[in-house]
């Protein structure tokens, strides 16, 4: 594996070694990373990444589009199949700018659109000041609300009346219960306006059923594909059938050229790798997971913010641990797990300190562990935060994370 790298650029292979060893023998719970299996790597790394294909199936401005024709229509079937969509495009080279592709399809510049706050679980790419959302669009924030740290859908409502919106975002980062779909599709209907619902987060889940699907109330969807999809880095657009010409001419020439026909392969593996009945019985354990190891923080006197999670992730307030989400991550880090410091709704931190972490159970339920082993992982967490300052005790813990993880191998047999 890797013989070529490894004779040509013996810097570049290094890199590559400690980045394998790195996911092997650490635990691996931030909530937007996952591993794609052999078969979608395999694609990624195909000659399909010599193919120049601008355009879309059959209506191509390059010469010799026929196999990688095959390939994307394979990934927009797969995709409409999986989560009942009328219309896809698999071309966005990621989440971001198929949110790009979405507003620019439904609304013009200097709209307004209401997303979620960024530091209240909400995205870059749905109204912050520095990201193009913020940038082209103004932005009305929703907000959770401070006693329940839910989505106050009664205070948007208010801001719908009173600021008369073009385009709500729904959506999320960090935000770890259930999104009421259909009374944000009726906030838009009274308000003729779009909705759009970015499910890069909650993608796997609602694809297996066990997390609600928007199809029925958004106009659009939007998602990443590396996330609890469990693909390669990527994106792609779900919308209902009158949206479809629309957000392709958009996506290209209006947004894109041509289009990563690797990543596009390696997609239609991952949309059907997620049809079969396995990764619904994937998706329910991650669940099964993230619910196990917030009770088991929640036992060591961890708060977990809105109280538990009914998705893939949670956000820990750790103020009552003494330290600042900055920290926690460098100690965990220290330890052999790898998290994100994160912003927890209303905090008193700025964002790049915070009070708290996010944590996501999708890498670690890819890998094979079960809800029996969040307790070790718990310990672990608690341990590696209360030495945070003894980088003896933090090694021990790592460790005993690598042990652990040798029983779990991300790619069993892949040597380099």
């Amino acid at each position: 594996m890797y013989d070529e790298i490894r004779k040509y650029d013996p810097q570049l292979y290094k890199a590559i070694k400690g980045e394998v060893l790195r996911q092997q023998n650490n635990l691996e719970l931030i909530a937007s990373e996952n591993y794609a299996s052999k078969a979608v790597l395999e694609a990624l790394g195909s000659i399909l990444t010599n193919k120049y294909a601008e355009g879309y199936p059959g209506k191509r401005y390059y010469g010799g589009c026929e196999c990688v024709d095959i390939a994307e229509k394979l990934a927009i079937d797969r995709a409409k199949k999986l989560f009942g969509a009328e219309h896809a495009n698999v071309q966005p080279h990621s989440g971001t700018q198929a949110n790009i592709a979405a507003y620019l399809s439904l609304i013009n510049p200097g709209d307004k659109v209401m997303g979620l706050n960024l530091s209240h679980g909400g995205h870059l790419s749905h109204g912050h000041p520095l990201n193009f959302s913020g940038r082209y669009f103004k932005i009305v924030t929703m907000n959770v609300s401070k006693e329940t740290e839910l989505l106050d859908y009664e205070e948007a409502e208010k801001l719908m009346e009173k600021e008369r919106p073009k385009l709500i975002m729904a959506g999320a980062s960090n935000y770890s219960r259930i999104w009421d779909w259909k009374r944000l599709k009726k906030m838009a209907d009274n308000w003729k306006a779009f909705l759009v619902t970015d499910i890069a987060h909650y993608a796997g889940l609602i694809a297996a059923g066990v997390y609600p699907s928007p199809v029925e109330y958004a106009d659009i969807m939007t998602t990443t594909t590396h996330k609890t999809l469990r693909g390669p880095r990527g994106g792609l657009i779900l919308s209902k059938a009158p949206y479809a010409r629309t957000i392709d001419r958009t996506n290209f020439p209006g947004n894109q050229g041509g289009p990563l026909m690797h990543a596009i392969a390696a997609k239609a593996v991952c949309f059907k790798e997620a049809l079969s009945p396995a990764f619904t019985e994937y998706q329910k354990q991650v669940v099964k997971n993230a619910r196990k190891l917030a009770r088991e923080l929640q036992a060591r006197g961890y708060r977990i913010v809105a109280g538990g999670t009914d998705c893939h992730l949670m956000s820990v307030d750790l103020r009552a641990k003494d330290i600042t989400g900055k920290d926690a991550e460098i100690a965990l880090d220290k330890a052999g797990i790898t998290v994100n410091k994160n912003t927890i709704p209303y905090d008193p931190q700025p964002p790049m300190v915070t009070s708290g972490i996010r944590i996501g159970t999708p890498a670690v339920t890819t890998r094979g562990l079960k809800d029996r082993d969040m307790a070790t992982i718990a310990s672990y967490i608690d341990d590696a935060i209360k030495h945070k300052n003894d980088d003896k005790a933090l090694k021990g813990i790592a460790e005993q994370v690598k042990t652990l993880c040798a029983r779990f191998p991300i790619y069993p047999g892949f040597e380099i």
